[in-house]
């Protein structure tokens, strides 16, 4: 069974960090470019940031780029984002997901993401 379980979020005042971890059982993650992405409260879903499969290239979104990092551990079946130097803006649900995302019958499938709150 196909799981995306994000974990990691938090409270954070700006300029801290956090790790997000997510947990990808039930399919070829070994295989699959992998991303972050988030939804800012009131906004639209936006990509964060892409792994390939063998973790050799990483894309980043230009408003995240140099605060963080993706990484990804093929054998646990879990990708990361290291996250610094957060600000505000920062705020939002993240998701972890294949790039593009997985589809399930017919819709893109998403876990229950994890929240970040980047407030002093």
């Amino acid at each position: 069974q196909v799981q995306l379980v994000e974990s990691g979020g938090g409270l954070v005042q700006p300029g801290g960090s956090l790790r997000l971890t997510c947990a990808a059982p039930g399919f070829t993650f070994s295989s699959a470019t992998m991303a972050w992405y988030r939804q800012p409260p009131g906004k639209e879903r936006e990509l964060v940031a892409d792994i390939t499969s063998a973790g050799g290239t990483t894309h980043y979104a230009d408003s995240v780029k140099g605060r963080f990092t993706i990484s990804r551990d093929n054998a646990k079946n879990t990708l990361y984002l290291q996250m610094n130097s957060l600000k505000f803006e920062d705020t939002a649900v993240y998701y972890c997901n294949k790039h593009p995302p997985l589809r399930l019958a017919g819709y893109n499938y998403w876990g229950q993401g994890t929240r970040v709150t980047v407030s002093s």
